[in-house]
């Protein structure tokens, strides 16, 4: 088949964990039944969730069947074999998440599960917090005592965050989301979770849910922790248009682009483009085709596409494969 490469758009993949609401549908106006949508998989090739494409002429088709037929095509040079490297979502916590840690690379592969470095950009207008470390003083047996007595939460170092702020989260830190926040996480493509401490809830069948304290001992960073927050670098301010570095790490790079004219963004093949369009109206336009994508859009773009164009008025939120 001579494919003709094209902006991918994918069917959402929620999960109704105990903590989440209806943020995500009505802020983005999506017409799903009433329930929990404490998260939206927006981007995702794994055995926990699968991206299934729902326009053009690979609808229909899983993520993970496109890439397995044109690796290179959809995700560039920069990425070996034939997964994609990362996992793109929104975040719902209508209530706040478990005190939770991920293995880093090193500690995944000592200790088996997938290995997870994160970000959070944070999209809601309100103001709230996450935790992201620990206190100044907590040492690994003053944790394991707060483990033991159930007030593991308070050993956490509170991070105040409001729309725009970008947290990142390395493999190993231990954190938690606290109730309101409304987020766009990239993570590397993991689904390895070691929670540790749940505030007294219950799940969804009624029982508390299962604490791995065993596994998250093992992969915890207990050494000196920088602060987590990002600040964000102004790379280009003329003729309506803002591009701003977000993050950059090993595994992704974020940047925001907001912006009031057509800007046309060239591809050289060695990175896919995963867009967000956090804010107002964006029509995606290649050859003599276009894409509409309004708020809560998200649109992995081929590396095999020679360019693409952003028209209307917009705040795209863009990740890529760094160099």
């Amino acid at each position: 088949m001579n494919q003709k490469f094209y902006p991918l758009v994918f069917q959402p993949v929620y999960k109704d964990y105990p903590w989440g609401g209806m943020r995500i549908p009505e802020t983005f106006h999506r017409d799903v039944p009433e329930g929990i949508y404490a998260e939206s998989w927006e981007i995702c090739d794994h055995a926990d969730g699968m991206s299934v494409v729902s326009n053009g002429d690979l609808a229909g088709q899983t993520l993970r069947e496109v890439l397995r037929a044109w690796p290179t095509e959809i995700m560039g040079t920069r990425v070996e074999g034939t997964q994609f490297p990362l996992l793109i979502k929104l975040i719902d916590a209508k209530r706040k998440l478990s005190v939770q840690v991920h293995p880093n690379d090193e500690m995944a592969e000592r200790f088996g599960g997938e290995a997870k470095t994160e970000m959070w950009h944070l999209l809601g207008d309100n103001e709230t917090r996450v935790y992201c470390g620990f206190n100044e003083g907590v040492t690994k047996d003053r944790f394991l005592r707060a483990v033991a007595d159930g007030t593991s939460g308070e050993t956490l170092r509170p991070v105040p965050v409001r729309k725009g702020t970008t947290v990142f989260v390395r493999g190993g830190s231990v954190h938690a989301i606290d109730e309101g926040c409304l987020i766009l996480e990239i993570q590397q493509n993991s689904n390895t979770t070691y929670r540790i401490y749940d505030w007294g809830r219950v799940g969804n069948d009624g029982q508390p849910r299962e604490l791995h304290i065993d596994q998250a001992v093992k992969v915890i960073n207990w050494g000196e922790q920088p602060n987590p927050c990002a600040e964000p670098t102004l790379l280009q301010d003329a003729d309506g248009l803002q591009i701003w570095e977000v993050l950059q790490c090993e595994y992704f790079q974020l940047e925001k682009l907001a912006y009031s004219r057509p800007v046309t963004v060239p591809l050289d093949g060695t990175t896919f483009h995963a867009l967000f369009v956090a804010e107002g109206d964006a029509t995606i336009r290649w050859g003599e085709e276009s894409l509409p994508a309004p708020a809560g859009t998200s649109v992995l773009i081929p590396a095999a596409l020679p360019a693409y164009t952003l028209d209307g008025t917009a705040t795209v939120l863009r990740t890529t494969i760094p160099n």
